[in-house]
């Protein structure tokens, strides 16, 4: 029997290779975008706290060298595979392109449970990893720039910086090698909510233009919508706490373990430390537990958002969704037969390389602030405070008014690094929705991902041409 196996990456070439007919780029140049430069398969014994040993599993893709470093996420999980990490790889490039953050595409992972292992191991496990890494050249400020995903986080990243510093105690910019780094390890305010906000940005800017909400029977504007959202880890729950703050109800949080369900609302914050408190939502007193979480994606809502794993929408559940929204907060989990039903349907989907493109960009600018040995804000924050400064008290003279201590605050505060930090995102998800809505209407393609991927395409092979490989 043929395997049945979802393979992200054999997906990922088919949308490129639909939006590649839009264009007039040669087929060896799309095989050459298409194709992963370099995959590094490997095999490490880990020793483990009661002195038995066992082999693991570790994956490198690095998708495309059109632009140096490469930059991806490393996952830590039982179902990573060759298949999966090149799939993440080459949505990486195709993200980094579209938003305009110059790396190349890049993903790696260790097969492995983390709930099986002791802090202790997770750390030899990190540490042995990342030396394996050193070894082939596939990690460096200037070469390949992991960052977290799925089953890491600031502490790996952590480990990570500081085993490849001692491997290269004269690199200056050695704590350019990854981002999402603890602060105290020169991280950057901002990082672990950038992919939420990044979500909350980039449905905002499809939900505020009017004719499109007009085609899916929606009103404009993020307010009132009524959002489910299938994941709590950092992503959802970031994504779920700003839709909330910009006026969205959030009516369903799906987990793997079950999920809530509220019609008037639920409380995002309250959900998430009950959940942290209790390691579940089974017993959470702010709405209806569902059981069977996999059927709140086929609920009745405005808007849905997969914030969790790949190919969560399926050919087999894509005809029950409700959700006239579609917001791919996670990597992959709409398959391409599934996204042609939904497209059909008149449903709008807001493609994942963009969407949660939130978290690399934020991770560029940990990336510039590690090699500039500068925090965002440091040298002017204090000029601006005191040029504002200035200036309301010459309003007050002028006007005759004395302004509140309040309202001078903040009308004087200067810009902090997540201020900044924020605002950059800001800016490249209001513009990456407008170029690709443009892209949409003048290539007059019936879906965003095609959209988004005929912008990707178009980059890379610029950056292909302008290197002399392609005339």
């Amino acid at each position: 029997m043929a395997s049945t196996e979802y393979n992200l990456y054999e997906d990922v070439c088919s949308f490129v290779r639909k939006a590649a007919a839009y264009t007039d780029h040669p087929k060896g140049l799309i095989d050459a975008i298409i194709t992963c430069n370099s995959i590094y398969k490997f095999n490490f014994p880990l020793r483990r706290d009661d002195g038995t040993y066992e082999v693991l599993e570790g994956f490198r893709v690095q998708h495309s060298h059109h632009k140096l470093p490469v930059k991806g996420g490393i996952r830590y999980s039982e179902h990573v595979s060759e298949t999966e990490v090149m799939g993440l790889a080459s949505l990486m490039s195709y993200k980094c392109a579209l938003v305009e953050v110059p790396f190349g595409g890049a993903k790696g992972g260790v097969k492995i449970n983390t709930k099986n292992y002791s802090v202790n191991e997770l750390e030899r496990v990190t540490r042995r990893y990342t030396s394996e890494l050193i070894k082939k050249n596939f990690i460096g400020a200037a070469l390949d720039v992991p960052a977290p995903d799925y089953g890491t986080g600031a502490r790996e990243m952590a480990w990570i910086a500081d085993t490849y510093s001692a491997f290269n105690p004269n690199s200056v910019n050695a704590l350019g090698c990854v981002t999402g780094k603890p602060l105290s390890q020169s991280g950057i305010e901002g990082r672990t909510q950038a992919t939420g906000k990044g979500v909350c940005l980039g449905l905002r800017e499809a939900c505020l233009r009017a004719d499109d909400m007009k085609k899916i029977g929606l009103e404009p504007g993020l307010a009132g919508k009524k959002v489910i959202v299938q994941g709590l880890g950092n992503v959802g729950y970031y994504s779920a706490k700003f839709l909330q703050e910009e006026g969205a109800i959030i009516i369903g949080v799906a987990e793997h373990m079950g999920g809530v369900y509220n019609e008037k609302g639920i409380d995002i914050d309250a959900l998430h430390k009950h959940r942290m408190e209790t390691n579940g939502v089974n017993t959470f007193d702010g709405g209806k537990f569902i059981k069977d979480s996999a059927s709140m994606l086929e609920m009745d809502c405005d808007i849905l958002v997969p914030a969790a794993l790949e190919n969560q929408i399926t050919l087999e559940n894509a005809k029950r969704i409700k959700a006239k929204i579609i917001g791919e907060a996670a990597n992959g989990p709409t398959t391409k037969e599934a996204e042609a039903l939904l497209v059909e349907a008149g449903k709008l989907i807001i493609p994942d390389i963009y969407l949660n493109a939130g978290g690399v960009t934020v991770s560029y600018f940990e990336w510039l602030k590690n090699l500039s040995r500068v925090s965002f804000g440091k040298i002017d924050k204090r000029y601006d405070m005191l040029d504002n400064h200035r200036i309301v008290e010459a309003i007050e003279k002028a006007s005759g008014t004395v302004l509140s201590d309040e309202i001078k605050k903040s009308i004087v505060k200067g810009a902090s690094e997540e201020d900044l930090a924020m605002s950059g995102l800001e800016d490249t998800m209001v513009n990456s929705y407008e170029s690709l809505s443009k892209t949409k209407v003048d290539f007059k393609v019936k879906d965003m991902r095609t959209a988004s991927f005929i912008n990707s395409i178009n980059k890379i092979a610029i950056s292909y041409m302008d290197l002399g490989i392609f005339p």
